[in-house]
């Protein structure tokens, strides 16, 4: 059993866990923005096709993601009870699912261009779409296979590595970029696919990097999760499968949650859209403190599920709600007190309608503080399920309250009620809120009482 810990203990060991977590996806979304600055360097055209290009693989790496996810609260439970031998096990299918999940959605980047066109999407934006998607695809695979290894990590308490080298990945992506996008050091310019070709060079430089870290460190290389990969394991692969796969739908409709208010704002006007990027950009960086949180969590419950201590698991699952709940709160007072300084961060002063969106978006980042509880406790609430190994119930409760009551609330406050934009994101305030509810509610329900 693991030693009882007093509650700044069960603090100390939520964050030695989440801030290497929170650090690797702030990296992650960094280097994401570094694409879309520098194709905005070399035109719109290439800005507007990259942007969609991403979008699209981000939605579609969502679903994918969902088996790397599940690693992680599979090999918490073994090391938990002690059993080694299941983790490499779990780890090893993960690693399996990713890949085939990866070679059978590849068709999706291949063909975007004729599934954009029937989407209503310009010829011009399409095509450059489907020139960035076809080279950004080849990198799904050591994208999510990176996400895997993440998850094999975080259950050891061992993030670090992951942090050091998304960072570093950042620094190598907008240098990749500065070569190929601009065509530099006698590199010929290859424009948008130059940062597909960037982006597929640094997924595979942080796959092998967290890889080799992890196959030859001291600590961890007696896992050896890489000898006989080949080998077969149905039994560890259809656990992984069947945990994985709810979790790929569930971030998949929150995903288009927020997929679905952008395109709504972009029926209000194109200074309510460019408002809400950036504050939904803002958003987006505070949300990734939740989510490293929310996986600091998981493994945190499934280190002490997988030990039989119930205690342990209820008192450390309070405190993780307790902390992100706490850090919302700082945030919250963050977006009432400076939102149009937030804001006027992501825009030049040159621009004639600059102050028009700084306006309109501190009243969206106003809207967003609305949500900052709601989202932090849902965020922490599905990693505290997943601990347990509970996805499949998540995924009914998220397609109700995102798709059955938050999209249908934003679309008649803003254009039933006349609120507009910030009728929107009311939308996703009741959404939001509605899932942090009922997913506390399904915890309390089903994690083992002392």
């Amino acid at each position: 059993m693991i030693p009882r810990l007093s509650i700044p203990a069960h603090i100390r060991a939520l964050l030695i866990l989440a801030l290497p977590l929170i650090g690797s996806h702030v990296a992650q979304v960094i280097l994401h923005v570094t694409n879309t600055v520098m194709l905005g360097w070399y035109s719109v055209e290439a800005l507007a096709g990259g942007v969609l290009g991403a979008s699209t693989f981000f939605i579609v790496f969502l679903l994918g993601a969902g088996f790397a996810a599940a690693v992680m609260p599979l090999a918490a439970e073994a090391l938990g009870r002690g059993d080694e031998t299941q983790v490499r096990r779990a780890t090893r299918m993960g690693m399996w699912l990713s890949l085939g999940f990866s070679v059978l959605i590849y068709p999706v980047f291949w063909f975007s261009y004729d599934i954009l066109m029937a989407l209503g999407q310009q010829h011009e934006v399409a095509e450059n779409a489907q020139a960035f998607m076809r080279v950004i695809g080849l990198g799904m695979a050591p994208a999510l296979l990176v996400m895997v290894m993440k998850s094999f990590l975080a259950a050891q308490g061992r993030a670090q590595i992951v942090l050091w080298v998304t960072v570093a990945a950042a620094f190598i992506n907008a240098g990749l970029n500065w070569i190929f996008i601009f065509g530099n050091l006698g590199m010929p310019k290859l424009g948008i696919q130059g940062a597909g070709l960037s982006t597929v060079m640094v997924q595979s430089f942080s796959f092998i990097a967290i890889s080799l870290w992890a196959g030859f460190h001291p600590k961890i290389r007696h896992f050896r999760l890489f000898q006989r990969f080949w080998r077969a394991d149905p039994g560890a692969l259809a656990q992984v499968f069947r945990l994985g796969w709810p979790i790929g739908f569930t971030s998949l409709m929150e995903g288009g949650l927020f997929n679905a208010a952008a395109l709504m704002m972009g029926w209000v006007g194109t200074v309510e859209l460019a408002a809400h990027g950036i504050a939904l950009e803002i958003t987006s960086l505070t949300f990734m403190i939740h989510v490293g949180l929310a996986n600091a969590a998981t493994v945190r419950v499934g280190l002490a599920q997988g030990a039989g201590d119930a205690r342990l698991l209820r008192d450390g699952a309070w405190t993780a709600l307790c902390v992100s709940q706490s850090i919302g709160l700082f945030i919250i007072a963050a977006f009432l007190i400076f939102p149009e300084q937030l804001i006027g961060l992501f825009l030049d002063e040159a621009n004639p309608r600059a102050a028009e969106i700084i306006a309109y978006g501190s009243v969206l980042l106003m809207m967003s503080a609305m949500f900052q509880v709601a989202d932090a406790a849902q965020a922490v609430s599905l990693g505290l399920l997943r601990g347990i190994q509970d996805t499949k119930v998540p995924m009914y409760i998220a397609a109700v309250t995102y798709w059955g009551i938050g999209i249908p609330a934003s679309y008649l406050l803003a254009f039933k009620f006349g609120m507009g934009g910030p009728g929107i994101w009311l939308g996703l305030v009741i959404g939001l809120s509605l899932t942090a509810v009922c997913l506390i509610w399904r915890f309390r329900r089903s994690a083992p009482r002392p």
